[in-house]
């Protein structure tokens, strides 16, 4: 059995700025969410797309947010996780929106519409791994130049 071994904040934020897929949490008045997004990692801020009358574009504007992305081996039993919290703003001024699609816009998969965007500026980052011995990045599915 693997012990769970704390990562640095720079491991951490590494591996926040190199994939392309998470989940938010959320609260909203019918109770928690988690929802799959894909993201961006800008100055030190995640950035989401949505649609302004989804779940996230209706009850994450100016609320905490828990933000997750994770990476698991199965076959080996070893995985890492890495949690960043704070507040949504959404992203109005068009200085800030040209900022983002210049450095890194991200994409959503899913159809339609999502032209708000917010931003989650962490206060808190924290992650652990299971197993060691291991570069964490190399794992990843998709590898983002940085």
């Amino acid at each position: 059995m693997n012990e769970a071994i704390d990562l640095t904040r720079e491991e951490c934020e590494r591996l926040l700025r190199s994939g392309v897929g998470g989940r938010v949490a959320l609260c909203s008045p019918n109770g928690p969410y988690i929802v799959p997004v894909n993201h961006s990692v800008v100055d030190d801020a995640i950035i989401i797309r949505t649609s302004p009358y989804s779940v996230l574009g209706t009850y994450g504007r100016d609320t905490m947010l828990a933000f997750e992305v994770d990476q698991f081996d199965h076959e080996r039993q070893r995985g890492w996780s890495v949690v960043a919290r704070g507040r949504a703003e959404v992203v109005v001024k068009p200085a800030e929106l040209d900022h983002i699609r210049e450095t890194w816009e991200p994409r959503p998969w899913a159809a339609g519409a999502r032209s708000l965007h917010l931003r989650v500026r962490w206060t808190e980052l924290s992650g652990r791994k299971i197993g060691s011995g291991w570069d964490l990045a190399a794992a990843l599915p998709v590898h983002r130049s940085m």
